[in-house]
């Protein structure tokens, strides 16, 4: 343990002289009484890559609205919104209007007013943060010619000539557009501060792989884990039932190019496996979901492989997982032991005391007598694809991203996000699981899923030592005690197999059917040491239908479900295509988005995303950086260089004068 007086004689070190404490004072005190920054949060984004891509670039809207406050009566409409798309799409933008001007003088003309009325936007932008921060943000190419703008003498004339001889220079060496990208890129990091990513990174859309690279380019956020996520997690860690959820997901929406393509995992083992034993063509539940664009570009063969595939995969899944469920009574699954209700003479399957025929009666890999037992060849193929799985550079290299900067929750700034729910019992007490004969429930439980899930990557060298770990992650997908699921059961044998959708709910925890409820918002709030007056849930997960007049604020403007479809697979029923939340200095609003129809119309229709903002809560006087959790860390840092100036003037430290030198 560190003593006080040790610690001091550490923090001497780094400010050895009452000069440089008292420097380091000035500084803290003013940066707390600058506004708060822009926090910016999104969920659910499963995959998109375009459309968030482009609320990231226009920061859910905010670029236009800063180019509204400071362009307004001095540009037109068209002027504002061409202004906007060059910082969006900063090169393929300016290449395109380029082209279209007839001389030399109007193409310089051109990058002159862009150059300034960027540079007086980004001016604007990064106008509540240091100089230190804002320099930080500046690309290296161009950091000294940026700064040198940005912060440019507005009061004293003598130096016009010179601000103006930087710009015609730029030009001249026909650099300007590289320098209008490099300021576009420093708004679009700086229009808003920190990211919130509320879980969901994963699975239907094409591309969560480049969203995680987006998300390693040095962006301020934090990652609240979804359920999609922890299911790649678990593949990536070693769990064999995880790994083929991940893949039959992929096959469903027809994305198995994620896996192959993306992160270099061979499929060619279930690929053979499935042509060699699903002979018949048998298997009409398992055709892929095409999306209309894919349709001409999907060959009819193609198809019926992905079909094999997906097959093969989910009698594997129910394989393995029903492994799991008889090796952990505790989790209370008996019921999804689906394998042993199927009469498999009858072609009919028993649920819940009802017998219903079966969809698809071909199962040439299962037992009767063993139902869960993997034939040698369906070993051979899980033990080929999770070697696949666990030797990807590139997916582990996003999944330890993901464990470096996420978490099972997060409480910031008095808020609570986290992607799911605390799972509640019937009579609204929280929900427990006994884990190594400990029970959890209520923030203890989430804590210590976070503790399985990193003890389980960690582990995936030693599959013997790791089973308990991975057990409970792939757990975490669909047990009715995890925060990220939230549901009784998961239905994924009866939607396959069985016709009558009655057999397809799957009933929510009651934490769903609550909450609207303000005193449940406040019971969590309290569980996570928050003050429920000041406090706010905010949640992903769940697709609210705002098509139906569902409405994303809960209990009193208490909890904000910000899930509003990012993926187009749920763009018909919830009517739009996601929500995201912005809560700067002057409060909260919540910008539900239409949806996003191409970067290529982005560019040269200039059409944005349509974003309706509403209020959440509004301050009734500007919050500085001193309010934040920030801001309660640099108090703290203020009170121990106050005990650090006190040391160096009562002689108890002395001072390194030399270090001046």
């Amino acid at each position: 343990m560190i003593t006080k007086d040790k610690y001091l004689r550490l923090l001497a070190k780094e400010y050895p002289t009452a000069a440089k404490t008292v420097t380091e004072i000035i500084n803290l005190e003013a940066i707390m009484n600058l506004p708060k920054a822009t926090e910016h949060f999104i969920s659910d984004l499963h995959g998109e890559y375009d459309a968030v891509q482009h609320v990231l670039r226009n920061g859910s809207g905010n670029v236009k609205e800063k180019i509204r406050e400071i362009f307004q009566g001095r540009l037109s409409t068209r002027e504002m919104n061409q202004l906007a798309t060059i910082v969006y799409y900063p090169e393929e933008k300016i290449d395109m209007i380029v082209e279209g001007l007839d001389s030399e003088d109007e193409i310089n003309e051109f990058y002159s007013l862009t150059l300034s009325r960027i540079t007086e936007l980004c001016a604007f932008t990064v106008s509540k943060y240091t100089r230190s921060k804002v320099r930080k943000s500046l690309p290296a190419d161009y950091a000294y010619i940026i700064e040198e703008l940005l912060f440019k003498d507005t009061i004293l004339t003598n130096k016009e000539d010179y601000y103006e001889e930087i710009i015609k220079t730029v030009i001249s060496l026909d650099r300007a557009t590289e320098l209008i990208t490099a300021i576009s890129f420093v708004i679009q990091r700086l229009v808003v501060d920190h990211i919130h990513i509320v879980g969901d990174i994963y699975d239907r859309g094409p591309h969560p792989d480049k969203i995680i690279d987006i998300f390693m380019d040095g962006h301020e956020l934090d990652i609240q884990w979804g359920n999609h996520d922890v299911l790649w997690m678990g593949a990536a860690s070693g769990s064999a039932a995880c790994m083929a959820n991940v893949i039959r997901i992929s096959a469903r929406y027809n994305n198995l190019e994620i896996v192959e393509d993306a992160y270099g995992i061979s499929l060619r083992p279930l690929i053979t496996f499935a042509e060699m034993v699903y002979t018949e063509d048998r298997n009409e539940p398992f055709v892929p979901k095409i999306s209309p664009e894919d349709e001409e570009k999907t060959f009819p063969e193609e198809i019926r492989q992905i079909t094999k595939m997906n097959q093969a995969i989910s009698v594997i899944q129910f394989k393995l997982e029903g492994e799991i469920i008889q090796r952990h009574p505790e989790f209370d699954m008996a019921d999804r032991m689906v394998l042993n209700f199927i009469d498999y003479e009858k072609g009919t399957v028993t649920v819940d005391g009802k017998e219903h025929e079966l969809l698809c009666n071909y199962f040439p890999t299962i037992d009767p007598a063993d139902p869960y037992k993997l034939t040698s060849e369906e070993k051979v193929v899980v033990d080929r694809l999770l070697t696949g799985f666990l030797n990807s550079e590139r997916l582990q290299k996003h999944v330890q991203f993901l464990l470096s900067k996420g978490s099972m929750y997060l409480t910031y700034n008095d808020n609570l996000l986290y992607h799911g729910c605390v799972p509640l019992n019937p009579d609204g007490t929280f929900m427990e699981l006994p884990i190594a004969n400990i029970t959890y429930s209520g923030k203890a439980l989430l804590d210590k899923y976070e503790d399985i899930l990193r003890k389980g990557y960690l582990n995936r060298e030693n599959k013997k030592r790791n089973i308990p770990c991975l057990d409970l992650i792939w757990y975490l997908w669909e047990g009715k005690a995890s925060s990220l699921f939230g549901k009784d059961r998961m239905t994924t044998f009866e939607r396959l197999y069985i016709a009558d959708k009655e057999t397809h709910i799957e009933k929510k925890n009651l934490y769903y059917e609550q909450r609207n409820n303000p005193e449940m918002s406040h019971l969590i709030l309290k569980e996570f040491g928050l003050d429920p007056k000041k406090g706010h849930i905010i949640n992903g997960h769940t697709p609210v239908k705002e098509k139906i007049g569902e409405n994303p604020l809960k209990a009193d403007g208490k909890l904000i479900v910000i899930d509003g479809g990012f993926s187009k697979a749920y763009q018909s029923t919830t009517g739009l295509a996601g929500y995201t939340l912005l809560y700067n200095s002057f409060g909260m609003q919540l910008v539900s988005h239409q949806p996003f129809t191409s970067r290529q119309d982005a560019v040269e229709n200039e059409k944005d995303i349509i974003s309706t903002r509403r209020v959440v809560d509004k301050e009734l006087q500007r919050k500085t950086v001193r309010q934040t959790d920030v801001g309660r860390r640099l108090t703290q840092q203020v009170i121990d260089l106050q005990q650090l100036l006190r040391a160096y003037k009562s002689g108890d430290i002395v001072e390194n004068l030399a270090s001046d030198k």
